[in-house]
Formats: structure tokens, sequence, C-alpha cells
């Protein structure tokens, strides 16, 4: 009986914990609804704008405007490091491609060498035995 009077307990402080952060979350987000509520505002008529709303319109449009500014040179200098990333790996590509044509020309030719060197050694072995002893006088 008390173990499961200690897991009803258990439970129930889980669920005051649960609750308890569930509350702070909502009110989080409702504090971030009403912060931001002014910004999705449409603008009502010219004429009825509050000098509140007017300043909050032009300092977002102001750091709308800076980062669009930064932004922008940010992504210019990022576009241009991937044109030059881009070229690298062409350019890398086609040298590896270079250095295998090569290696597999040099193993061609070294392959040449050997059969020749045999075949001159074989023609050199028979004249060998082919050739008259040299005279003893």
């Amino acid at each position: 009986m008390n173990a499961i009077q200690a897991e009803k307990s258990e439970i129930t402080d889980e669920d005051k914990n649960l609750a308890a952060v569930s509350d702070v979350e909502a009110g989080i987000r409702d504090f971030v609804r009403k912060d931001v509520a002014y910004l999705r505002r449409s603008p009502a008529t010219p004429g009825t704008d509050t000098p509140a709303d007017t300043s909050a319109e032009a300092a977002v449009s102001s750091v709308n405007t800076l980062i669009h500014r930064v932004a922008g040179a940010s992504l210019g200098e990022i576009e241009n490091l991937i044109t030059e990333l881009e070229g690298l790996r062409t350019l890398m590509h086609n040298e590896g491609q270079r250095i295998q044509r090569e290696l597999a020309g040099y193993a061609q030719l070294g392959q040449t060498a050997m059969k020749s060197t045999r075949m001159i050694a074989d023609n050199l072995a028979q004249w060998k035995r082919t050739a008259p002893e040299p005279r003893q006088d």
C-alpha cells in the first residue's frame, strides 16, 4: 500500500511541475504576442497614426534598412566566395583527371620499357648461345 501511495505522490509532483512549466510558457507567449503586436498591425490611414506608431515604424524601417545593407554586402561576398570555390573545384577536378592520364601514360611507358628490356636481354642471350667460341691462339 505504501508503494502505491508513493507512486501517486510522485505523479502528482510531476504534474505540478508540468503545470508550472506550462503556465510560464503561456506567460512568455502572451508577453511576446503583446510585445510585437504593433508590428503586425497594418498602418491605418496616414492621418490617424499616433506619434508612437510613427516612431516605431521608423525605427523598424531603419533597422530593416541597416540589416539589408549589412546583409547585402555579406551576401555579395558569400556569392563571390561560392563562385571562387566552384572555380577551384572545377580546376582541381580537371587537374586530377590530367594527373590520372599522366600516371596511366607513365605506367604504360614503364611496361613498354620492361618489355623492350626483356626482349633485348633475350636476344643477347640467344646470340651468346649461337655465337662461335672465340679462338684461343
